[in-house]
C-alpha cells in the first residue's frame, strides 16, 4: 500500500513537473521510432532500469538535465517528415543525432508551459518544421473540419 501511494505521489510530481506523467512521454517515444525502452534509455543517456523506474513512477524525476534535454529532443524530431512517415533511415538520424548530442541545459533551454493549456511549447517546434506562411496555409485548410487546430497553427505563425 505503502509503494502505491509513494507511485502515485510521483506521477501527481511528474504531472506538475513535466505536464503529464513521463511514462506516457516515453511511451510515445518508443512507438513513433519503433525501439525498445531499453534502445530509448540507451539514446538519452540513462539506464534501462532508471527509465522503467521513471516511467512506471517509482522515480519521480529525471535527475541528469542532459537526459531531459534529450528526451525533449526527441520529442521534437517526431515532427521532422522522414520520422513521422516512417522512413527507416530518417529515424536512425534521428535517434543518433539525439544519442551524440551534448546539450547545454539552462533555464531557459526547456519547454515551459506558459499558456493554460501548454500550446505555447508547441509553437518552437512548430516553427522548426514550417514557415509562417505555410503554417497559415495549412490553418487555411483545416479551418472548416479542425478550427481548434486551425488557431493553433495561425498563433504559431504569428507568435502571438
Amino acid at each position: 500500500m505503502a509503494e502505491s501511494s509513494g507511485v502515485q505521489r510521483n506521477l501527481a510530481l511528474q504531472r506538475q513537473w513535466y505536464g503529464e506523467p513521463l511514462g506516457d512521454r516515453v511511451r510515445r517515444l518508443v512507438v513513433a521510432f519503433r525501439i525498445s525502452q531499453a534502445q530509448l534509455a540507451d539514446v538519452l543517456g540513462i539506464s534501462a532500469p532508471m527509465l522503467s523506474q521513471v516511467m512506471s513512477g517509482r522515480r519521480a524525476k529525471i535527475g541528469n538535465p542532459q537526459v531531459l534535454a534529450r528526451l525533449v529532443m526527441l520529442e521534437r524530431k517526431v515532427l521532422i517528415p522522414g520520422v513521422a512517415a516512417g522512413e527507416p533511415d530518417a529515424i536512425k538520424q534521428a535517434l543518433e543525432d539525439v544519442r551524440q548530442s551534448q546539450p547545454s541545459v539552462g533555464r531557459d533551454d526547456l519547454p515551459v508551459k506558459h499558456a493554460a493549456n501548454g500550446e505555447e511549447a508547441a509553437w518552437p517546434i512548430l516553427r522548426e518544421v514550417a514557415k509562417p506562411n505555410e503554417l497559415e496555409a495549412a490553418a487555411s485548410i483545416l479551418e472548416g473540419r479542425y478550427p481548434g487546430l486551425a488557431g493553433l497553427l495561425r498563433r504559431a505563425a504569428n507568435g502571438d
